[in-house]
């Protein structure tokens, strides 16, 4: 699955609920981590979105134990629904050869960084992108900001990396930086991530329900003016008084 423009994914852990995600997300992000039965459950699947599978470690904020947890991800990469898999930086970093063998399966690879302390220095993130790049196919980097300005950091990242040639996604994390995802897409930003509502699990801190961020996206890609957009964000979630919109 390429991904020419930006799509939103649907979070869950339960696949008999991609009816509901139908019409609004582009496709579902299945955690695995968090799922009863993930295999069975792939196995079972006969829904019409594509599956973009990740199986977090616990150390990367997910769920899964070291045991068997790269081969439950290997044998998801096998089901013909799913086009996408996310695998950590510092797991592909040291195995390099998965990417060959994922690609094997004809899935994308997202190489992900998750930092849940803190947003790096811009040169450090630039680095981390590269990285995540020199590996996958779109490279997600999800940092955790402690002011405003860190949050057009993380924006400005994926622009310029955007403008590189590269396909990035980029979240800032927790109530602060909930406003980038809904304009990442406006910076480059290949994939924006929501779970289902009613869904009481904790997938990342600042996540907004699939339907209302899906609507906040649609206004961003359907109103001329920027004060106007920028005035209803600010009435849903935290903006930056700085922030402007990228042409």
């Amino acid at each position: 699955m390429k991904i020419d423009e930006s799509a939103l994914a649907a979070t869950t852990n339960d696949l008999t609920r991609e009816v509901d995600a139908r019409g609004v997300a582009d496709l579902i992000e299945f955690r695995m981590d968090k799922a009863d039965d993930p295999l069975e459950q792939l196995a079972a699947y006969d829904g019409e979105l594509p599956i973009l599978a990740t199986n977090r470690a616990r150390w990367f904020g997910g769920q899964a134990s070291d045991d068997g947890r790269l081969d439950d991800l290997f044998s998801a990469s096998r089901f013909d629904a799913v086009e996408l898999v996310d695998i950590e930086l510092e797991t592909i970093r040291s195995k390099a050869w998965l990417a060959d063998e994922f690609h094997e399966n004809d899935v994308q690879l997202v190489v992900s960084h998750h930092d849940f302390d803190e947003t790096p220095e811009r040169e450090v993130l630039d680095a981390i992108i590269e990285q995540c790049a020199e590996f996958g196919d779109i490279a997600k980097v999800a940092v955790y900001p402690q002011t405003p300005s860190d949050t057009l950091t993380l924006l400005e990242a994926v622009n310029d990396a955007t403008n590189r040639g590269i396909d990035v996604a980029g979240i800032s994390m927790g109530e602060l930086g909930s406003h980038t995802r809904i304009i990442g897409h406006l910076y480059g930003s290949k994939l924006g991530y929501a779970p289902l509502l009613a869904d009481d699990n904790d997938y990342a801190p600042g996540q907004i329900p699939l339907e209302k961020l899906a609507s906040l996206i649609e206004l961003t890609k359907n109103e001329r003016v920027d004060g106007q957009v920028i005035d209803t964000l600010r009435s849903e979630v935290s903006v930056p008084k700085e922030l402007t919109l990228s042409d």
